[in-house]
């Protein structure tokens, strides 16, 4: 299997309307891919297979699911302030990059310009998460949601790539400076 996307995962918060889930950070994604003037280039593995509809089975959607973290190099995961402890497909999601494919994540939260003390996070991790986040052998890095932390980390941090050494990995704030995203 060509392991070479990028796979997004974020809680749709049981929401139709994207704008008014986490949908709308996966939009920005799409949004700077397809800016010419922005130089923000990833492959999604949500383009590699067909469209999930809102009215397909569980079944078809955790199938679907399957198969693309299974042509996955990492997942990069949206987590903000009303991200669900239980109930939503993001659990699922996380349960297989980690036990199923082996995927180091890249865990993104929107609210936060630069991330330096994980633990003080985790009262937003999705419970698949948080009882597997200090497993030997998962591999996250947490980061603020903005183009340079997230092209860094998806390009470097994959299956075949560099390897983090735990679920708790994140940017100095020094490298925050240097992308220009905090202040000294």
């Amino acid at each position: 299997m060509n392991r070479t996307g990028t796979y997004v995962a974020f809680d749709g918060l049981g929401e139709s309307d994207p704008s008014k889930s986490d949908f709308r950070y996966y939009a920005t994604l799409q949004a700077w891919t397809a800016n010419k003037n922005i130089d923000f280039r990833f492959v999604n593995s949500h383009d590699k297979t067909y469209a999930v509809r809102d009215t397909s089975s569980k079944a078809t959607l955790y199938a679907r699911i399957r198969q693309r973290l299974s042509a996955s190099k990492n997942m990069f995961v949206i987590i903000s302030k009303d991200t669900r402890y239980t109930g939503s497909v993001l659990s699922y999601e996380i349960e297989q990059a980690i036990d199923v494919y082996k995927l180091p994540l890249i865990i993104a939260y929107p609210d936060y310009s630069g991330i330096w003390n994980v633990d003080a996070l985790s009262d937003m991790w999705p419970k698949a998460l948080a009882e597997r986040i200090n497993r030997p052998g998962v591999e996250a890095l947490h980061i603020a949601f903005a183009k340079a932390p997230i092209l860094d980390a998806i390009n470097r941090f994959t299956v075949n790539g560099e390897h983090l050494t735990s679920g708790k990995n994140f940017y100095s704030r020094e490298t925050y400076v240097n992308w220009g995203l905090v202040s000294n």
